[in-house]
């Protein structure tokens, strides 16, 4: 299998304290990820880090075979790897929900008519197509999960990032994006505590615990 995401003994710190202690990690072609953990373990940390977008202390991580050292690195990796935030309003920046989906495709130099097209594609695999228009802060919390979703795959990544994505959700928007995920065949690191999550995407789990990862003895 072709590793898309590779930890070596990475260290985090944040704040004065060492949040992730030597983590060794990695994500192919094929797989679902899933590193389980309470709240407050690191796990968005880790899915931060694996995105450059917060510093590692030490250790390798690499995207796609290439080793990230500098936030140049990983900048360019920033649509092949798209990371879901566990809170939308983190991640719609758009006025309407086609204009925030195309932002993203033109970000990575898209004309706007291919942007548009892409735009059109993610909204119907998300089923939102009727929502183009609407308002991004007239959505419900689940429509915006969704649509931040549709934004990472309008740019057809390789690889998604997931930080806790059925969280305040209701089972059955739960549900409905775990089908959508499942569909998609792409390769994700997932970060939850959600079994509903676990048993529905995770094709391997493991356990952070104490900024260290380890295999889940319950599976």
């Amino acid at each position: 299998m072709s590793t898309l995401l590779c930890f070596k003994n990475v260290i985090v710190r944040r704040g004065g304290r060492t949040v992730l202690h030597g983590i060794d990690l990695d994500v192919s072609l094929g797989e679902r990820v899933v590193v389980r953990g309470g709240i407050g373990v690191g796990k968005t940390t880790l899915l931060l880090a694996a995105l450059g977008l917060i510093e590692h202390d030490s250790g390798e991580i690499s995207l796609m075979n290439e080793r990230c050292r500098r936030d140049a690195d990983f900048s360019k990796f920033r649509g092949e790897v798209g990371l879901l935030f566990q809170d939308p309003d983190d991640q719609l920046i758009g006025p309407t929900v086609l204009e925030d989906i195309e932002f993203g495709p033109l970000n990575l130099g898209w004309t706007a008519e291919r942007a548009h097209q892409a735009a059109d594609l993610a909204l119907e695999q998300v089923g939102l197509d009727d929502l183009a228009d609407r308002p991004v802060h007239e959505l419900s919390g689940g429509e915006k999960r969704l649509v931040a979703l549709a934004g990472l795959l309008a740019m057809s990544p390789k690889l998604l990032l997931l930080d806790e994505p059925t969280a305040s959700l209701d089972e059955s928007t739960a549900r409905r994006l775990l089908d959508i995920l499942l569909s998609s065949s792409l390769p994700m690191l997932i970060a939850t505590h959600d079994p509903l999550c676990i048993e529905a995407l995770a094709t391997r789990d493991v356990v952070l615990e104490g900024g260290r990862l380890h295999a889940d003895q319950n599976r």
